[in-house]
């Protein structure tokens, strides 16, 4: 869950309490690793997987709308910069 946490910003509990309910919903499965039970495996189910093209275009008209009159080398280099800035400040 740590991983999780650091890779979208937020808190442990907070992962750990969308992941739990993305459970109970059957987006995705929880697994505690046999080898170490610090680790947690959180995969997609079926159902979760049926999601990916709705975000996927949620994530292209975001982009579109963001990205508006945006050339795709100067959109990288902002994105470079943003992903920067983040890794500064954690």
């Amino acid at each position: 869950m740590k991983d999780l946490a650091e890779k979208i910003h937020r808190t442990k509990p907070t992962v750990t309490v969308l992941v739990d309910k993305l459970v109970v919903l059957g987006y995705v499965t929880k697994e505690k690793s046999h080898e170490d039970s610090r680790i947690t495996f959180i995969e997609l189910t079926e159902k979760g997987y049926a999601l990916q093209p709705v975000f996927k275009a949620v994530s292209d008209k975001l982009s579109a709308v963001v990205y508006n009159g945006i050339d795709d080398e100067a959109a990288e280099y902002v994105e470079n910069l943003l992903e920067q800035i983040s890794y500064n400040l954690n």
